[in-house]
């Protein structure tokens, strides 16, 4: 298949809640989700087109702070052909991160492990990400070709700023945009660290996670187009991917609708800034034709 007509995920996840616990999931809100999503549920899920394009290949990404739920990852992405690259954590305040990534990488799942990731959103500390052992723990990550995926709230983007100034050989990807305010229209703080952010050219963003962002049930493409115009003069098609962030999404419309939705962001973009944003940019940081052809598309 075609660079022109691939559609890359770069952004979902998958679990089995009678095999690893999701304990996030008991949050208020989150009964529609607490079930379990496979990849298979993906496929059957994602059968919208955007552009033209049927989804050909996915970045699954860890939900939960366990290397056993890295290597089931790993094994899925080893096994599914529609899954190109994984997400994972590790505890990157262990003096042995640098052997357990290194662990993680041996066999024929191991390759597949294309960046890390840690739940930055849900740390107190405002500096976490910039603790010498955070910041050592990322080296290794650095050292080894690996990415970061940085997921924090809008109020906590000058971690992230920081962290791309005082790390800058470490491919960094923001996820869901960094968590704008949607629902509350307060725009302008999260547009300024955004734009700060997108300074260091490292750093490449999400277009996921929105949705949930705003009101869940009220939310029209008009809620989303001022976060998707500043993204856009920000970091330009060549370091954006669309991402769907499902089953999360499903909490506020699913995978098909949010496929709409960046279709009609899309509109005014000439066919090689879709081919970017849809796939190309994903490819890249990831390394999806490393590996594996992609699987045939969705139907």
């Amino acid at each position: 298949m075609s660079d022109a007509q691939a559609l890359v995920d770069a952004h979902h996840h998958v679990w089995d809640l009678d095999v690893r616990p999701q304990p996030w999931l008991d949050e208020p809100g989150h009964e529609p989700i607490r079930r379990n999503f496979s990849s298979h549920a993906l496929r059957s899920a994602a059968t919208r087109p955007i552009a033209g394009r049927r989804l050909t290949s996915t970045v699954v990404v860890q939900c939960i702070t366990s290397v056993p739920e890295t290597r089931d990852l790993l094994a899925l992405a080893d096994s599914d052909p529609l899954i190109g690259a994984v997400v994972g954590w590790v505890d990157l305040t262990s003096l042995a991160i640098s052997d357990v990534l290194d662990d993680l990488r041996t066999g024929s799942a191991g390759r597949y492990l294309r960046a890390v990731r840690h739940v930055v959103q849900g740390e107190s500390d405002p500096h976490w990400l910039q603790r010498p052992d955070v910041e050592r723990g990322l080296a290794a990550v650095g050292e080894r070709g690996l990415g970061y995926d940085v997921l924090v709230r809008s109020h906590q983007l000058a971690q992230a700023i920081d962290l791309a100034e005082r790390l800058p050989e470490l491919p960094l990807v923001l996820d869901h945009a960094g968590k704008p305010p949607i629902a509350r229209r307060e725009l302008t703080d999260w547009a300024q660290q955004l734009r700060r952010l997108a300074w260091h050219k490292q750093v490449r963003c999400k277009v996921s996670g929105l949705i949930t962002e705003a009101d869940h049930e009220k939310w029209t493409v008009d809620d989303i187009r001022p976060v998707w115009d500043v993204l856009l003069s920000a970091f330009g098609p060549d370091r954006l991917m669309f991402g769907s962030d499902w089953p999360v999404c499903v909490l506020a419309g699913g995978w098909n609708r949010w496929a709409a939705t960046v279709e009609k962001l899309l509109d005014d973009c000439s066919e090689s800034e879709k081919q970017a944003v849809l796939s190309g940019t994903a490819t890249a940081f990831y390394r999806l034709t490393d590996e594996k052809e992609r699987t045939p598309p969705c139907s």
